[in-house]
């Protein structure tokens, strides 16, 4: 149990035991001090209470003080400022709880109380494009949630609802058959794909603006009719698409490090869609308007004025709408979910919203949630874009990381062997995107520099990695196997601050998941990374006595393995030299 739950525990028991009428349902909270000058951990509860109590806050809070419990845990408690009582953790606890963190391969981190079956719905890229540097905020954020959800227990299925069907399709059918250069689909299946699409897309754009007939889009769309209508020819060319496209994607995926349990595009719900209105339609859930069937959210104030959730077009086709209900019907039906998480942009709220009340009134009710996110700006604070204005590719950018820590990892240390090089280059370029984008709050914009996110000082993957590289060091100077077995001795004011930041991994793992940030794991690893190299300057390990020596491994040890499993469920991999 974490520090703050145990003395949560005793706050409640002190209440308990003054006699005290307390507001319904009122329970006292512990925290992590804001001003550690005066503890460790602090609650207000005698802040909340002084006035329903009719008494001077500090005067509530000398009185619970003095009734608190603290036997085992921490200090007497004191009082500071209008009435915070804190808590400053003992010597002798942090040192059991080191012993512990070292036996438990969780470091601390207790399992859900109650296991959900979640599905994350991430990533989602077009087939036929190539993936952007936008992709790259869904992609590693949905991937740290679920390895995080994972690693608290629940059960986890990760489904990658790529854009398989729809209007692009139309124009890589027409383009295929019209201008397919067969050499370049097989050198670069993506980027021929990509050619064609936006070969006819132009086409398409300059008979508008001409005025007139759209001969080419209205071909386009009668390839699309033809391939919805299971045409032999287009779905044998829909199917190839799909194939290498995916080929593409894995590459990427592969360099991320990031898999999924399922792939289940748009096109693996069309055949339920008439039904799925039918049933809207004949329950009453959906109304005609202007020849389409809408649903429509009189009974909801912030949806009341908004377009109604097109569920069929007027001339019959379907959308997003349509799909995304068919989709969370399959996740609660086949997959029993619990909760639906989707890592979508912001500018989706609103079409989650609608979807979100569509499914109640349908019948389900999981949790879902939009897991929403800004964007990733260019140095100049602009949306990134190439010099042609094109979305910049996202391997690209994978690449280009690589490139940029390898010759970092080559000036550092020239000596390594080239397969020791490309390693460190891989682990410490993808780290650092990856880094860069998690250490975010996932709503704020933010611009991705390369200086700054490559950097081995300041909030980053490589002064992260360092650390870990650091403890490594350390064991390899040892003569033979490092040996951990307590009771410790901690004495020093670093070895006492950095075991109090290790204790705290099992209270920040969970947070992550209250509001979905992956941003507040991020800061947890920053300043445990800080506390070990305030640590490392100032308690040598090596050279110490005995029991110093033994207590010190142990902190190296619990920091390594801590470094390594956070990274890790941020997606992250260390090394034992840079």
């Amino acid at each position: 149990m974490t520090f703050p739950s145990l003395l949560q525990r005793r706050v409640n028991a002190a209440l308990a035991g003054l006699g005290w009428v307390l507001p319904d349902g009122f329970v006292a909270t512990v925290t992590p001090a804001a001003d550690t000058r005066f503890g460790d951990y602090q609650t207000n509860a005698a802040m909340l209470l002084a006035k329903s109590l009719g008494t001077n806050p500090r005067a509530a809070a000398t009185q619970l003080a003095e009734k608190i419990d603290v036997t085992g845990i921490s200090k007497p408690p004191t009082v500071a400022g209008p009435g915070f009582i804190n808590f400053s953790i003992t010597p002798e606890t942090l040192a059991q709880r080191l012993e512990s963190l070292l036996a438990d391969e969780k470091l601390g981190v207790s399992p859900a109380t109650a296991a959900k079956i979640i599905v994350i719905d991430f990533s989602a890229p077009n087939v036929a494009k190539q993936m952007h540097v936008g992709h790259i905020r869904s992609t590693i954020i949905g991937d740290c949630l679920a390895r995080i959800a994972r690693f608290l227990g629940h059960k986890v299925l990760t489904d990658n609802h790529i854009g398989d069907w729809g209007t692009q399709f139309g124009m890589v059918l027409y383009g295929w058959k019209h201008s397919l250069d067969q050499a370049a689909l097989t050198a670069d299946p993506i980027r021929e794909l990509l050619r064609l699409y936006k070969s006819v897309n132009s086409v398409c754009k300059a008979e508008e603006d001409q005025g007139g007939a759209t001969p080419t889009r209205e071909a386009c769309k009668a390839e699309l009719v033809k391939l919805q209508a299971g045409d032999a020819e287009n779905r044998a060319i829909w199917q190839q698409c799909v194939e290498v496209s995916l080929k593409g994607l894995s590459g990427v995926y592969g360099k991320l490090d990031v898999s999924f349990d399922h792939y289940l595009g748009e096109s693996y719900y069309n055949d339920r869609l008439p039904s799925l209105v039918a049933e809207l339609m004949a329950a009453g859930l959906s109304r005609e308007s202007d020849g389409a069937q809408c649903i429509f959210f009189d009974e909801v104030p912030l949806l009341a004025d908004k377009a109604p959730f097109m569920v069929r077009k007027s001339d019959g086709g379907f959308g997003y709408a349509t799909t995304d209900m068919a989709t969370v019907e399959h996740r609660v039906k086949q997959w029993r979910a619990d909760e639906i998480w989707y890592v979508v942009g912001a500018p989706q709220a609103l079409h989650f919203e609608q979807l979100f009340h569509a499914v109640r009134k349908w019948g389900m009710n999981p949790g879902m949630h939009h897991i929403a996110f800004g964007s990733i700006l260019g140095a100049d604070g602009k949306m990134m874009k190439t010099r042609s204005g094109e979305s910049v590719g996202l391997l690209e950018v994978l690449d280009e990381a690589e490139e940029r820590a390898r010759a970092t990892v080559e000036e550092k240390n020239p000596d390594l062997s080239k397969s020791d090089k490309e390693q460190i280059a891989r682990a410490v370029g993808i780290g650092a995107v990856k880094y860069q984008e998690l250490s975010q709050h996932r709503l704020t914009d933010y611009k991705f520099v390369w200086d700054k996110m490559l950097s081995f000082q300041g909030n980053t993957a490589p002064y992260l990695q360092n650390a870990y590289v650091r403890t490594q060091g350390i064991f390899r100077k040892l003569e033979g196997d490092a040996v951990f077995h307590g009771p410790y001795v901690l004495s020093e004011k670093e070895e006492l601050d950095l075991a109090l930041r290790l204790c705290q991994f099992a209270e920040t793992v969970p947070a992550v998941l209250e509001d979905f940030r992956p941003n507040v794991l991020a800061s947890y690893l920053y300043e445990l990374a800080r506390s070990f190299h305030s640590f490392f300057e100032a308690c040598p390990v090596i050279r110490a006595e005995a029991e110093a020596r033994n207590a010190r491994l142990a902190l190296c040890e619990a920091t390594s393995r801590t470094l390594k499993t956070g990274l890790g469920l941020m997606g992250i991999t260390v090394t034992d030299r840079m």
